[in-house]
């Protein structure tokens, strides 16, 4: 549900089925605001580089300050994962079985399961995402106790089918897809995960024109790779007062990622001269699937 204005084009997003039933009463998990770094690292490789974890319900945000020369290997991964990469991103190397590929520019890189090895090819930020099944992330993540209880609220991973033809490696350039005043951002999705590139915006954001709005039973990740914002946060009341929680008010700077939990009513405002924002759902919006709007749409089709 939204009230997001007319001249909005997520305004037309149909509204998608809940798919969980929770009573009420159910106590609404609080916002978390994760500011890098983030304490000590989960990892330092043997280069110097260091990595932070964060987790959702659903998926791993690794996190990485990247010496160059350094190699981030997955050795049996059961799941696709995300390389997302901006304009501060580190150029790399991705090897996945037979193929490889170097990669300069902003992009979603998808890499298939089994034996794959990224490569830093300078110093950088190095963006992964995984899913839930890699699992002994799950353990690393500076915001472990938060999920010692499972959200209830939140839609849990299904098998959604892979790709089709098969997983392999797969780039995908930003330069290729062009920003469009039909379709809300650049949208790209794998078999678990879904990732919006929300563009670049100049200057601080028209207060009057923001999207208040709210999830039924998805987690959102909002990723501030450049700038400053505001994210607004506002727990609806249930039958028992006693859990009611005031509005929120996170004030926070790239690099940081809040975890946004359903219900919640949120929107989030660029305050400074330039920001951008990388939006994260796993599993993948099927709202935004029935848009049009998911550029890759076509390899995922009975997802």
């Amino acid at each position: 549900m939204s009230m997001y204005a007319k001249d909005d084009i997520r305004s037309a997003l149909r509204t998608a089925t809940p798919t969980t039933t929770v009573d009420p009463s159910t106590p609404i998990r609080p916002a978390q605001l994760i500011e890098f770094p983030a304490g000590e690292p989960g990892e330092v490789s043997a280069g110097g580089s260091r990595t932070w974890f964060v987790r959702a319900t659903n998926a791993v945000l690794a996190y990485t300050e990247a010496r160059a020369g350094d190699l981030f290997p997955v050795r049996d991964g059961l799941d696709e994962y995300a390389l997302l990469m901006y304009s501060e991103s580190a150029p790399v190397r991705v090897t996945a079985g037979a193929d490889e590929i170097q990669v300069n520019d902003e992009a979603m890189v998808i890499i298939p399961p089994g034996e794959s090895v990224v490569k830093a090819l300078a110093d950088g930020v190095l963006i992964r995402l995984f899913s839930a099944h890699a699992s002994e992330l799950l353990a690393r993540a500076v915001n472990a106790g938060a999920y010692e209880e499972p959200d209830v609220r939140v839609t849990p991973l299904g098998d959604a089918p892979g790709p089709v033809g098969g997983s392999r490696l797969r780039v995908h350039l930003l330069s290729d897809h062009p920003l469009s005043a039909d379709r809300f951002g650049r949208i790209f999705r794998t078999s678990s995960l879904m990732v919006n590139f929300v563009p670049e915006e100049v200057g601080p954001r028209n207060p009057q024109k923001l999207s208040p709005h709210f999830h039924d039973d998805f987690e959102q990740l909002s990723f501030a790779v450049k700038g400053r914002f505001v994210h607004h946060i506002r727990y609806p009341w249930g039958p028992d007062s006693t859990q009611w929680r005031p509005d929120e008010v996170l004030k926070t700077a790239a690099p940081s990622v809040c975890i946004i939990p359903p219900p919640t009513v949120h929107t989030t405002r660029g305050i400074g001269e330039l920001q951008q924002l990388l939006d994260i759902f796993a599993p993948p919006r099927e709202d935004f699937g029935a848009s049009g709007w998911v550029l890759n749409a076509h390899e995922y089709p009975d997802a």
